[in-house]
């Protein structure tokens, strides 16, 4: 399915619309371009420095960054990797859609992250893992677990992250340059594929941060903007009730706002969002992806003290307030201004407008971008929405490639080198991007049009039993191997029966019948989300009592409770000797390397840009063992730094309890 924006609209009844149609005469113009190429000069220079600076031929080194980030960094790799331009596609038509309700989303992202710094953070940097289901094999022992996490998260990925961005961010420059999406897709992966498959984490990381300085600055800019041409605050509030299309199907509700639009917690048992569902539905798929998923945790693993990640954690949370104000608020406003495109109500004329019958409020902010801003500003909006697809996908890349390599690679290729394995992470990336196209069509029917609502409804099938697993591993030491597979096993079948029935009877059109499943049409998704996670934990409680107590090894180190265990003598012997082990594999590679003799300048330039330098005979004897494992993972924290970060976590709280609170 493609967009055809220039589609001719007569024929139709519509009046004509207060502003040119989205696939008007409104383009780029050159200074446009010239900002955007301003824009990837900027990112390529960050990039390259970042590769430049960072070892990138080990597996900590392009994994992990070499686990010597600071806390601004790590702050804004987590905002940015989280904000893609799915979130100014999807939360922006969400709030042109249905009101404010989805921006609980965001904040109760707020909660979780600060939640991954507190508590889940020192747990997994006590026990030393690279991957998150590294850690699951490590707590629980055995492979199967590990295996079906590694499965699963990458799948997700597909399904809930990587296509969603590639199609709201070609959607964008669609509208902006009358591409087929397509082409859009192509073009803008041959561009990130770039220095993600050769930067590692570093590059990611500090590429992020300078995207997430472009995306503040772009939508910040276009919030004033929206917010001079509706008139102010109060113009906003009362002319987004009365934002109604002129054709509307005759005797339904479609088309009209709803009542509760500038509210949170709504309707327990009729709203889109029940209030219920909103507070704790809501809360265990976020715990999954803020304080498990190994996009978020691999930036906080990367830093170079626990104190940094915490402040890494505080900034993100300070950030995701932003969201409200910088996306989501204008998503409302084009609405008002652009009443009859973007909050088209008539399956046929959302056809013509946007190519989407089941409706067009995803257009909203793309449609303030190319209408409102003077040429330049609309190039740096163009640079924002391509930062944001930038920052998320090379995210998402990075760790697909580390869970993969690390935890499916590995298991059955034990003695891979690390040649082999950096060389695998690359290659899996171009397998990824090839899955994620062929799923675009299926998110471009979905969820009414909000593709926000899209990527929430799918994650409440597939988290939470996931978050469950590592609530239970990390806080009660008796969960073991068996109730952990049985609950995920249990939970991940129930959710994935209601994910297909999902697909299989799709929610109706409002001038629609609704005949669905009772359990489809009763069970609200978040509601849904709720009974998912009491039966898996129902199953892991039930299963571990009934079977032996975890070995002590699997838990010293690897729980809340234990997590300032001393590290056993005998696991600093297997350090050693695997750290030997490594450093042999490593010599024999260099070896192998070094003994061709000759070398073009062109095979020199092209191994440095892959992280795989070749070094000379004898560079192998300066190569350093790595630090002790107790070490690398202290908890330890300066005082002062300690009191700073609590304190502002305090502060955070505050914040985040009073804005939630006065628009509940």
């Amino acid at each position: 399915m493609t967009f055809d924006v220039t589609e001719s609209r007569q024929g139709t009844s519509m009046p004509p619309s207060p502003s040119p149609s989205p696939g008007g005469t409104t383009t780029l113009a050159t200074v446009d371009i010239v900002v955007l190429v301003v824009y990837f000069l900027l990112i390529l220079a960050v990039g390259l420095w970042s590769m430049w600076r960072t070892k990138r031929s080990t597996v900590d080194g392009y994994f992990l960054a070499g686990k010597n980030m600071t806390w601004w960094p790590v702050g804004a790799s987590l905002f940015a990797s989280n904000i893609g331009s799915g979130h100014f596609i999807g939360l922006a038509g969400s709030g042109a859609a249905a009101g404010i309700g989805a921006i609980a989303y965001e904040w109760n992202g707020i909660l979780m992250v600060l939640l991954l710094g507190w508590l889940f953070l020192p747990i997994y940097i006590s026990s030393g893992v690279t991957t998150m289901p590294e850690y699951l094999q490590r707590r629980f022992g055995g492979r199967r677990t590990q295996i079906f996490i590694a499965v699963l998260s990458l799948f997700i990925y597909i399904f809930t992250k990587i296509s969603v961005d590639m199609y709201a961010g070609a959607l964008f420059i669609q509208l902006a340059l009358q591409w087929n999406i397509y082409l859009a897709v192509v073009m803008l992966l041959s561009i990130t594929a770039l220095y993600t498959i050769a930067g590692g984490l570093a590059a990611v990381i500090y590429t992020d941060a300078a995207q997430t300085a472009i995306m503040l600055a772009g939508a910040l800019t276009l919030m004033a903007f929206s917010f001079v041409e509706v008139g102010g605050w109060d113009a906003l509030m009362d002319g987004y009730l009365n934002a109604i299309p002129s054709v509307r199907v005759p005797n339904s509700t479609c088309g009209i706002p709803r009542d509760d639009s500038f509210h949170i917690f709504r309707d327990p048992v009729n709203s889109d969002l029940p209030w219920p569902g909103v507070i704790i539905g809501m809360s265990v798929p976020s715990m999954w992806y803020w304080c498990s998923d190994q996009v978020i945790v691999q930036r906080s693993l990367a830093a170079k003290t626990l104190s940094h990640a915490k402040g890494g954690s505080l900034m993100a949370a300070y950030l995701k307030i932003l969201p409200f104000f910088a996306i989501m608020l204008p998503g409302m406003i084009s609405r008002i201004l652009y009443t009859d495109d973007v909050a088209c109500a008539d399956p046929e004329l959302c056809k013509q407008i946007c190519g989407n019958p089941v409706g067009c409020s995803d257009t909203a902010y793309a449609r303030l971008v190319m209408e409102l801003l003077p040429s330049g500003l609309r190039g740096l909006m163009m640079a924002v929405m391509i930062a944001a697809l930038m920052s998320s996908l090379t995210s998402i890349f990075n760790s697909a490639s580390t869970i993969f390599t690390m935890d499916l690679w590995k298991t059955f290729r034990s003695r891979a080198s690390e040649w082999e394995l950096m060389i695998v992470g690359r290659v899996f990336v171009l397998v990824l991007v090839v899955v994620s196209v062929l799923w675009i069509p299926v998110v471009q029917a979905s969820q009414g049009g909000q593709l926000f609502i899209y990527i929430q409804s799918i994650s409440t099938y597939l988290q939470p039993p996931v978050s469950i697993i590592f609530l239970t591993g990390c806080f009660w030491k008796r969960t073991n191997e068996k109730g952990a597979f049985w609950g995920l096993a249990v939970g991940l079948l129930v959710g994935c029966i209601r994910m297909m029935l999902d697909f299989i009877y799709p929610a109706p059109l409002c001038y629609e019948v609704d005949d669905r499943p009772g359990v489809l049409k009763y069970v609200h998704y978040l509601y849904f989300s709720m009974l998912l996670s009491f039966i898996t934990l129902v199953v892991v409680v039930v299963v571990s009592l009934a079977t032996e107590e975890p070995k002590p090894e699997q838990i010293s180190r690897l729980t809340w409770f234990t997590r300032f265990d001393p590290v056993e003598p005998k696991e600093q012997v297997f350090s050693v000797e695997r750290s030997t082990k490594s450093l042999e594999v490593i010599t024999n590679s260099i070896s192998s390397v070094s003994s061709v003799q000759s070398q073009s300048r062109l095979m020199s330039a092209l191994y440095w840009l892959c992280g795989m330098e070749r070094r000379k005979e004898g560079d192998d004897k300066s190569v350093t063992p790595p630090a002790p494992a107790q070490a690398i993972c202290s908890l330890e924290e300066k005082p002062r730094l300690r009191l700073i970060v609590n304190v502002n976590l305090l502060v955070c709280l505050s914040v985040t309890a009073f804005i939630v609170g006065y628009w509940g």
